[in-house]
């Protein structure tokens, strides 16, 4: 950050903006020109850590005090900050990882509350997790169709997360430099002020509660030791899974901080809506139109499954709205081999729009001999009867 950049204009605030204000404009430019939404745009990956350090300064009241009295000169470590002057242990206070400040996509997640990837298409990563050696876990949200959950299917997936970093790998420190021991804290991370009859303890101002802070930053990773990269992986989606069930891809999370180790990727699964079948559980239901005429006399018919077709076995007798049961035409079950669902077909009532002559004499014929007092009335039953 150029000593010459106006904070309140990168976030184009006035010098009188409240807290709110300076958040609300944060967030929309932070959006804007974040480097997901911007993939190998140097320029808004620059910007992206512009308005970030501006908002560092600006969100935090005494840090804003500092800047208006000394300008950006308080966070340059080569002036020694705060305009030069050492205070009783305040100077190198604001001198962190990032050029002097912190970690821009750290800043991004705390305003946010959630991850890189979840605020820009595709599928949506999650990161939870506090600060730690340790990598955060990501989720990536799969949605696949119901056919491909029965056969299985294997999936690409392409998301953003921290990897480590080529340059130091994964170290955080310029070549030929180290980590030291943190002078403010002694290497104990945390810092303890007396107010009266009161004391305070916080995480070390200096070394952000590492502990150490690292000589020589390296300039690809700004000293954490990792960068946000683009990675691509495949999944094997099993037969059978249904929504909301997870798979876990090991190691495929975000990589911890100066070498940490990487956390999980959980791949959420989401099924769509499929315009023949409606899954619950491991059965499937249909609708089906039938004859009323089949229904009355019973026989068999061929219906479509999932996977081809089977034969449904009509009762004589069948009412609308009877649910018939195909064994084993359902769903895949997991772990439990070749088993598989049923499916169920709810019936409905196909009646002929038009009728011959001959088809016509013939049902009246069959209306007389149900002794019917009238043509009107047997056929008000007879539409009765199958829910018309």
């Amino acid at each position: 950050m150029s000593a010459a950049e106006d904070y309140y204009g990168l976030l184009g605030v006035s010098k009188t903006a409240t807290e709110d204000e300076i958040k609300k404009a944060y967030r929309k430019m932070a959006v804007k020109y974040h480097p997901d939404k911007n993939p190998g745009d140097k320029n808004a990956e620059e910007k992206f850590k512009k308005i970030s350090a501006a908002y560092e300064v600006l969100h935090d009241p005494s840090k804003r005090a500092a800047y208006d009295r000394y300008g950006a000169a308080a966070f340059d470590p080569q002036s020694g900050g705060m305009g030069g002057a050492t205070r009783g242990g305040f100077q190198g206070s604001f001198h962190q990882e990032f050029g002097g400040f912190s970690n821009p996509f750290d800043i991004f997640r705390e305003v946010f509350g959630g991850g890189i990837g979840e605020f820009f298409g595709g599928g949506r990563s999650h990161r939870s997790g506090s600060r730690s050696s340790s990598g955060a876990d990501l989720r990536y949200d799969l949605e696949i169709t119901l056919l491909e959950a029965f056969r299985g299917v294997e999936k690409t997936l392409s998301y953003h997360r921290h990897v480590a970093c080529t340059h130091c790998h994964g170290s955080g420190a310029e070549k030929g430099s180290s980590r030291t021991t943190c002078a403010t804290c002694r290497g104990s991370g945390c810092v303890t002020t007396s107010q009266g009859y009161m004391t305070i303890q916080q995480s070390c101002p200096r070394c952000q509660g590492q502990g150490v802070v690292i000589e020589k930053p390296c300039p690809h990773c700004y000293g954490e030791g990792r960068v946000v990269e683009s990675t691509t992986t495949k999944v094997r989606v099993p037969a059978g899974i249904d929504s909301g069930m997870q798979l876990r891809l090991a190691g495929f999370g975000e990589v911890g901080e100066q070498g940490g180790t990487a956390g999980h990727l959980y791949v959420r699964v989401e099924l769509k809506e499929d315009k023949h079948f409606e899954r619950h559980g491991n059965d499937l239901h249909c609708r089906v139109s039938l004859p009323f005429s089949l229904l009355v006399l019973g026989g068999e018919t061929n219906i479509d499954t999932i996977d081809g077709q089977a034969i449904l076995k009509i009762p004589a007798g069948t009412q609308a709205e009877s649910v018939l049961r195909v064994r084993g035409q359902g769903m895949p079950i997991l772990e439990q081999g070749g088993a598989r669902g049923d499916q169920l077909v709810h019936v409905a009532v196909e009646v002929p729009k038009k009728l011959t002559h001959e088809q016509r004499e013939k049902l009246e014929a069959f209306a007389q001999a149900c002794s019917s007092s009238s043509k009107s009335s047997f056929f008000d039953r007879l539409r009765g009867s199958f829910g018309l």
